[in-house]
């Protein structure tokens, strides 16, 4: 990149985990000179505690989810190797996992043992009450609260500009850009009810946890069968230590619950379990910091991850028009969409954040 290089106009619209990865690729890219801006109704400064988005309620760790495939694998794989090299920052730490089956398990159908350090199977005699297979890895997790704010702060330095704003349409994104700006859209289950994009795939995953004190547990256990979309009742259970001594326990995984209210009858449930696997947990030195309620952002078909030429202004009697767009001049408009992870977003976020980096160089230089 040379001095005369001309910038690029890139607006990010959502300042979750995906979007902010995505601003520091491209921050980060030494062949292209990009101005960004990252417009959000939640911002990591001001929103910590909303729980209109999902950022800060995950789980936040590398564990296995689902099925593989092959384009997630990737996205997985290079975020795993990012936060793994992190961990001399205190930003992340590494985290002994036990994860249990209910069925048996042959080692061709661990798709993921390859990714995490230290994979191996866990003799019978290990395993939990009505568990049939078990395997162990070490892995790694971080605290939302700590990461998300330092996300934001890096950027800051690097002169992304932050505006907290609601974003309604597309449309309004574009009042921040010039004529040639490029709209990366990152708005998690936003994207329903984003007009221009109104994604009706797009649905929640209820989670409820409880963040802990519980100094004395360095191990994260897992029901993996509880995690997978297609054998999940709902319930869950998960152990996950964090840096700083505290522990996240759940949990719910409560496909189509819209339902945001804490559950003191689920509460109890998720502590009596985690201490049934867990039974440090029934330590003294273990104390309640916090009850949790976030809606992973999950989409039928898996997560959107691509280009989309979109004309402006937007066709539609119903679409909301601007004064100064009455008479506007019809534009193509690059837009990369990143959203739709569920419960997998902060695991994919550098992966994804690449391959997005790589749609934009392509774009560029794309008829539209």
């Amino acid at each position: 990149m040379t001095a005369n290089t001309k910038q690029r106009e890139v607006i990010i619209v959502g300042a979750g985990v995906i979007g902010l990865s995505i601003a520091h690729v491209l921050t980060s890219d030494p062949s292209a000179s990009y101005k960004i801006t990252v417009v959000a109704r939640d911002l990591p400064d001001q929103h910590m505690d909303s729980q209109a988005w999902a950022s800060p309620w995950a789980g936040a760790n590398w564990s296995p989810i689902g099925d593989r495939e092959d384009r997630r694998y990737k996205w997985e794989a290079e975020t795993f190797k990012r936060l793994w090299d992190m961990i001399p920052t205190g930003l992340t730490m590494a985290l002994p996992t036990k994860a249990f089956y209910g069925d048996e398990v042959s080692p061709e159908s661990i798709w993921y043992q390859d990714i995490p350090r230290d994979f191996h199977f866990l003799p019978k005699d290990d395993l939990p009450p009505n568990m049939k297979t078990g395997v162990a890895f070490t892995t790694v997790s971080l605290a939302p609260q700590a990461y998300l704010p330092w996300l934001q702060s890096e950027l800051k330095s690097k002169g992304v500009n932050f505006i907290c704003k609601k974003i309604d349409s597309l449309e309004d994104a574009l009042v921040f850009g010039g004529s040639g700006c490029i709209l990366i859209n990152a708005t998690g289950l936003g994207a329903r009810s984003l007009l221009g994009v109104e994604d009706l795939e797009m649905f929640p995953i209820r989670g409820q946890t409880i963040l802990v004190h519980a100094p004395n547990l360095r191990e994260s256990l897992e029901i993996a069968s509880d995690l997978h979309p297609q054998t999940s009742t709902g319930d869950a259970t998960y152990i996950i230590p964090r840096p700083g001594n505290t522990v996240l326990l759940g949990g719910t995984f409560q496909q189509g619950n819209w339902d945001v209210s804490l559950s003191m009858s689920t509460a109890g449930r998720i502590l009596s379990q985690s201490c049934a696997l867990a039974p440090v947990l029934k330590s003294p030195d273990t104390r309640i910091l916090a009850h949790n309620v976030g809606l992973r952002p999950a989409r039928r078909g898996g997560a959107r991850v691509e280009v989309e030429w979109v004309e402006f202004p937007l066709k539609g009697e119903l679409n909301i028009r601007r004064e100064a767009e009455v008479k506007a001049e019809i534009r193509k408009v690059m837009v990369i969409h990143a959203y739709g992870f569920g419960p997998a977003g902060y695991q994919c976020s550098w992966g994804v954040a690449e391959e997005v980096q790589q749609m934009l160089r392509a774009g560029m230089g794309a008829k539209s």
